[in-house]
């Protein structure tokens, strides 16, 4: 028997269509859909509005991040490269509309209990989400609470209940279809409308404008000793210096972290004589010094372009850890970053002369908030995963048997040295040419520098290539040979040979557990002239 403003959806027209069997599947997507993106809009709302907090889908993904095989993870980078984010975010999302979906087609059924533990799980599994990153709180736990209770309040007021007639006979009650849509239609626009503002809002806690506003201090620098012939003047060859908008990003965080100088501090501790803490303003008014350092990704592919040179500004973390002094047993450094990330870096690579630092700046400005902002560690001649640390907040020194840090224990090497490697850069493999071709490309060994390139055509003999000027041997230096040959299909391969005269191995090697290796070849035609 219906009952006057909620009509029993089993008798009226309006509610035969409502749960025919495609109709009630249809209407219970749409329902999964709304609960959902009202529930993910609030959450941003509240991200928006509360400093340090974000939407549930960051901390579900980073959880995911830590848990997925190192073999996906390899894929994913290898795949997508930089944009390994965008893309787990997007799957993310795609995943929490579809347990959306599951609630909603549970709720339309009038199946209401079931739609909601299911929704209070999911809020529960973002909850614990939360508090297993760095300094969890109530606050952060904000998004997570909104998001879940806004999803449950859809469900309650568009989905339908089991009750029963005067005669005893089951049946649902809800709202009918004009009344479902209309609400739908409102729900959708104000979830846009929220969210967007919530979007926007967060933006006020971004350091963009911070950044531009800092005065970097004046450093001991080598920008100005860059050899004439550091470039050669070949295009299609990467740049000496890649910009900072160009330069590669790799590290496992979601969403780029937004660290105020101000709040900023970091503390070295473990085997030390003394504790340091220091602020930003006591590492701005330190003794600074500027140099080129090329950084490469252990996940690099022969041939890869997750590799870049820049001009780093900073101070010399060996003499920060002079002043605190080094115990017996300190034999890795253990950094931090503010998003719960580590890396072990060997106490060598900090002590022994090289221009290890923290640094604060990039190609002459304040370091960009997805390189860093406001400090990172830079270490010349190791892989990033055991030394690049951004947004470092803490250093622990510690023994190699004391602490695995977070790609050690997904069975990487710990010392990543940077193998001796050289890329092709032009021409592409499968391009055609004509006459005279120019082959260059970039080599690098950090911090043993490169000392000859030499490239093969058709496995012939190996031929020399110029290579341009360095500003010391923790740089990349380009490289070029120019070749005139018979028309037809060529195959070019290219090697490089350390400082000590070392060729790289040859041997091909994917990336795990320490680096891949082989030679970079590519497949050229040569049309007659």
């Amino acid at each position: 028997m219906p009952v006057a403003g909620r009509p029993d959806l089993a008798d009226t027209e309006s509610g035969r269509r409502m749960t025919g069997t495609a109709g009630r599947r249809w209407y219970g997507v749409l329902l999964g859909l709304l609960a959902t993106g009202a529930g993910l809009a609030a959450a941003e709302l509240t991200a928006g509005l509360v400093r340090d907090t974000v939407s549930p889908v960051v901390p579900v993904g980073q959880v995911f991040i830590d848990w997925v095989p190192p073999e996906v993870k390899d894929w994913a980078i290898d795949v997508f490269g930089s944009a390994d984010k965008a893309v787990l975010v997007f799957g993310a999302l795609l995943v929490i509309l579809g347990v959306g979906i599951v609630v909603g087609l549970l709720a339309i059924k009038g199946e209401r209990v079931g739609a909601f533990v299911i929704t209070g799980a999911i809020g529960l599994v973002a909850a614990y989400a939360v508090l297993i990153r760095p300094e969890p709180s109530f606050a952060k736990l904000l998004p997570t609470i909104t998001g879940t209770t806004v999803s449950m309040l859809v469900l309650w007021w568009l989905s339908p209940r089991r009750a029963v007639d005067d005669d005893g006979r089951p049946m649902l009650m809800g709202v009918d279809r004009r009344q479902f849509l209309y609400g739908a239609a409102g729900l959708g626009t104000a979830a846009v409308v929220t969210g967007g503002f919530g979007r926007m809002l967060r933006e006020r806690f971004e350091v963009g404008a911070e950044r531009e506003a800092l005065v970097l201090p004046g450093a001991d620098s080598v920008a100005d000793v860059l050899p004439a012939n550091a470039e050669l003047g070949v295009p299609g060859v990467e740049s000496f210096v890649v910009p900072n908008d160009y330069f590669y990003r790799i590290d496992t965080a979601l969403v780029v972290p937004q660290v105020r100088k101000d709040s900023w501090r970091l503390k070295i501790h473990g085997k030390v004589d003394e504790e340091i803490e220091l602020s930003f303003d006591d590492l701005l008014a330190r003794p600074q010094v500027e140099r080129y350092i090329t950084l490469s990704c252990v996940s690099n592919n022969v041939g890869g372009d997750l590799v870049g040179n820049a001009l780093w500004q900073g101070v010399l973390l060996r003499d920060i850890l002079d002043e605190a002094g080094l115990q017996a047993g300190a034999e890795q450094v253990v950094s931090r970053s503010v998003d719960g990330w580590t890396a072990g870096t060997p106490i060598e690579a900090i002590m022994d002369g090289r221009d290890s630092m923290l640094a604060i700046a990039m190609n002459g400005e304040p370091l960009p908030a997805r390189h860093g902002y406001p400090v990172r560690m830079v270490v010349p001649g190791l892989y990033g995963y055991v030394s690049a640390t951004k947004w470092v907040t803490d250093i622990q020194l510690t023994g190699w048997d004391e602490y695995d840090a977070y790609w050690i224990t997904r069975n990487w090497s710990k010392r990543g040295p940077v193998k001796t490697m050289t890329r092709i850069d032009t021409p592409r493999g499968g391009s055609s040419h004509t006459g005279e071709v120019a082959i260059g490309g970039v080599a690098w060994a950090v911090h043993r520098g490169i000392s000859a390139v030499q490239v093969r055509i058709d496995d012939g003999e190996w031929l020399d290539a110029e290579i341009g000027g360095v500003p010391s041997a923790d740089t990349w230096v380009q490289w070029v040979h120019r070749y005139a040959g018979a028309p037809g299909k060529h195959v070019v391969e290219a090697r490089a040979f350390d400082g000590s005269g070392k060729p790289q191995p040859e041997e091909p090697k994917p990336v795990g557990p320490d680096g891949a290796q082989g030679y970079h070849r590519i497949t050229i035609d040569i049309d007659p002239t």
